[in-house]
């Protein structure tokens, strides 16, 4: 028998005032896997992720301290092989994340006839403070058992938490002014509400008055005194939109229910559109709960099948976000389907040429390396297998993708397989443009904002004279 394995207490083994106890300190993560496991997303205990400084902590579920009760029971007193056949409880007071909770039971009372024990149980945080008492009934064991704690299930919490993050580096900013093009459905207001609500944006709602009036009655939504801008339809929603941001009255344009085609469609017109010398490209900000950092992926939704000039421009725009969020210099893994140079797969060749145009400055503040396949891109085993040593290998934070194809199944298969979240904003324009799905959650669009935010500050900085 080794010191690891704790063996049980039989009922013939058991007298009235034995005793047994633990002390866990409670984490947030413990907090997030009970929700996860029972269901129970009560805001009371769930932090939010952009809660003020300060501000109170989240509380512990009151059955995840009771349920310490029931690790003592079956593994310590009388342990494996318990019964647990009823229980008394009164809850005292809240357990908060970051507390101390020691549980003890205390053997009160045996009945031979059923081999049942009832046993006086209490828990109390770091302060001594009762937190819960109460009385277990079980069946003890009869005979002698051992378990060993090394044959628990490990769990994994798969959390998001960059997005957090970036939203939290919003508190105190601004809110920076937003034409938002066409909002009339529920989705699409809501988002731009909600960031509003949330300190990240200032909207300015372009769309038909009556309709955005509407849709916010039917869906519960208050619009305040916002500013609305009347059009007549959508087609006229883009351009007004765009018009409003080349007047200088917003510094972000924001998608609504239109399609992406029509906006776009405005923001690249050669007469009154957005254009500036560099290629319009979109970047997916990926919370990848498997992946420590924020995966950025590009370009998956403009440019359809880029040549080399543009993949440039693809990768500038990527390099500029990356840096403007204050995530450093990134580590750019230009993507083919292998890690070699293949005369047959052009997006070996355009990986070789573009690492080469950094080598030679014409595309700088990034790291760059390529091609690599996506598994020697992200994974630091797969890397070493291959043998690829750089600075990029198994550790990208930028993926290039040969074209809009690859990146779009990508990022959905991220988000649909791996559950990932995707931020979406579109950069080389004269502003930066929020792209949401109707399919994005309230986080996905809260960051598409919060980024989109972050880098109007960055790029108005920039664009300040030096005093």
């Amino acid at each position: 028998m080794t010191t690891d394995v704790v063996p049980n207490r039989t009922f013939a083994e058991i007298e009235v005032g034995d005793s047994s106890s633990l002390t866990r300190v409670i984490a947030q993560q413990d907090i997030q896997l009970f929700a996860a496991l029972t269901g129970d997303a009560n805001s009371t205990h769930l932090a939010a992720p952009h809660r003020a400084e300060g501000g109170p902590l989240p509380t512990a579920h009151s059955m995840l301290g009771a349920s310490l009760i029931s690790t003592l029971l079956g593994t310590h007193l009388p342990g494996a092989g318990t019964i647990y056949a009823g229980q008394a409880l009164r809850f005292e007071r809240p357990v908060q994340t970051g507390d101390g909770l020691t549980v003890s039971v205390t053997v009160k009372e045996k009945r031979e006839a059923d081999s049942r024990i009832w046993l006086d149980c209490r828990g109390t945080n770091q302060r001594d403070e009762l937190v819960f008492d109460g009385v277990a009934e079980v069946i003890a064991p009869a005979e002698k058992l051992w378990i060993s704690p090394g044959d628990l299930p490990e769990a994994v919490l798969h959390r998001h938490s960059n997005y957090d993050r970036l939203i939290a580096r919003c508190a105190g900013q601004r809110r920076v002014p937003c034409a938002v093009a066409h909002p009339c459905d529920a989705a699409a207001l809501s988002g731009a509400l909600e960031a509003w609500k949330q300190g990240l944006i200032l909207p300015i709602l372009v769309g038909p008055t009556a309709r955005m009036r509407a849709v916010a009655a039917e869906a519960g939504l208050d619009l305040g005194e916002l500013e609305i801008v009347d059009t007549p339809h959508s087609h006229a929603s883009a351009a007004r939109a765009v018009e409003v941001v080349r007047d200088g009255q917003a510094e972000l344009l924001m998608k609504g229910s239109l399609h992406t085609d029509e906006l776009m469609s405005a923001v690249v017109a050669r007469e009154g559109g957005l254009r500036t010398e560099r290629r319009i490209s979109h970047v997916f900000i990926m919370d990848v709960p498997t992946y420590p950092e924020p995966l950025f992926i590009t370009d998956a939704a403009i440019n359809i099948l880029p040549d080399l000039a543009t993949k440039a421009d693809i990768i500038r725009n990527a390099i500029d976000l990356h840096r403007g969020l204050g995530l450093g210099a990134p580590r750019v893994a230009l993507l083919s389907a292998v890690e070699t140079i293949n005369p047959k797969i052009p997006s070996t060749l355009d990986a070789a040429a573009l690492c080469k145009m950094a080598d030679r400055g014409q595309i700088v503040g990034g790291i760059l390396d390529g091609p690599l396949a996506l598994d020697n891109a992200i994974s630091p085993a797969a890397a070493r297998i291959k043998g690829i040593v750089s600075d990029v290998a198994g550790r990208a934070q930028v993926l290039v993708v040969p074209d809009l194809e690859a990146g779009n199944m990508l990022a959905k298969n991220l988000s649909f397989l791996s559950r990932a979240d995707a931020a979406g904003i579109v950069l080389g324009a004269r502003v930066p443009i929020i792209l949401t799905s109707r399919a994005d959650n309230e986080r996905a669009r809260l960051a598409s904002c919060a980024v989109a935010a972050l880098y109007a500050e960055h790029l108005l900085l920039q664009a300040e004279p030096l005093a």
